[in-house]
């Protein structure tokens, strides 16, 4: 019940573009239906108005703790595994030499595979510049070259795919 779009509308279009942060729906919309529909929608919980403050805090307090046990630490997508503890990489069970930027990059791919990832979301949430310059893209493209020549060349199965005008993905190619 928010202006020009409902918080579903917005918590569907976080969950699309990869974005995880817990969330508790806060609304007085009550019936078993709404509840299903908001849980469903991609919310980690939901409370109805009325509500005690204390659970509330109860709750964000049980959300934080979740997130910290659930957190992530290995990616993988076909034969390509990355290990965020050791910062260990490999495909086929070969392992790869990657920069720490490499790393960045292909950690941010991984955790969106499947998915088309613009150069903006790249300058963004990599390099944390929000105001893109050609030169920035210059700087993406050769990274993305870089990790072709290292998780794809050497294997049959080509993994990084160029959206052309829109982006790269990660993952298998698209017929």
């Amino acid at each position: 019940m928010l202006p020009q779009r409902n918080g579903i509308e917005v918590l569907g279009t976080l969950r699309k573009c990869g974005i995880q942060t817990p969330v508790l729906i806060l609304t007085a919309k009550d019936t078993v239906d709404d509840r299903v529909y908001g849980l469903d929608a991609g919310a980690d919980d939901y409370l109805v108005k009325p509500f005690a403050f204390s659970e509330l805090l109860a709750r964000i307090r049980a959300l934080l703790r979740r997130r910290q046990t659930d957190a992530v630490l290995k990616l993988s997508r076909n034969d390509l595994e990355m290990d965020l503890l050791t910062r260990k990489v490999t495909r086929a069970e070969k392992k790869l030499e990657l920069t720490a930027k490499e790393f960045e990059v292909l950690e941010y791919l991984l955790r969106h595979s499947g998915r088309v990832v613009s150069r903006e979301m790249l300058a963004r949430d990599v390099w944390q510049v929000s105001a893109r310059a050609t030169p920035l893209d210059n700087v993406i493209d050769v990274m993305i070259a870089r990790l072709r020549r290292k998780i794809d060349e050497p294997f049959k199965q080509k993994l990084l795919h160029t959206i052309r005008g829109v982006g790269f993905v990660l993952g298998e190619e698209r017929g």
